[in-house]
């Protein structure tokens, strides 16, 4: 089992890397249609957790060369990767699907959540 959670942390990290620095980078005005102007509040919010995102992949990084040593750590890994998901959930609730990528992109947070802590739970 140690294999699956080390493939798994590798799958989240490459991922707050990737997602993280590319949302950082793009910020709000790429995901707004081309007549509404960046708003400068939501944008910084917007970069700051992207670079919370990014940050995390740091964190994760650490954890998957380390998962034998990062104990209760990685239950609440398990847990934030979890709610990124439900967070999804919770906006396709709450204003609709953005689309076939982000509906399985949160699905598999949710997964990828739940499975980390259950190989945490049953492998210690």
């Amino acid at each position: 089992m140690d294999i699956v959670l080390k493939i798994i942390l590798a799958l989240i990290t490459a991922i707050c890397f990737l997602g993280g620095f590319n949302l950082m980078t793009k910020g709000t005005k790429s995901y707004l249609p081309d007549n509404v102007p960046a708003q400068q509040k939501l944008d910084n919010l917007f970069r700051f957790l992207s670079g919370i995102y990014f940050g995390f992949g740091f964190l994760m990084l650490w954890a998957t060369f380390h998962s034998n040593h990062a104990g209760d750590l990685l239950y609440f890994i398990g847990i934030i990767v979890l709610f990124s998901g439900l967070g999804r959930l919770y906006s396709r609730i709450k204003v609709g699907s953005p689309g076939v990528y982000y509906d399985a992109m949160m699905v598999l947070e949710i997964i990828l959540g739940i499975t980390i802590n259950l190989i945490q739970y049953f492998g210690h």
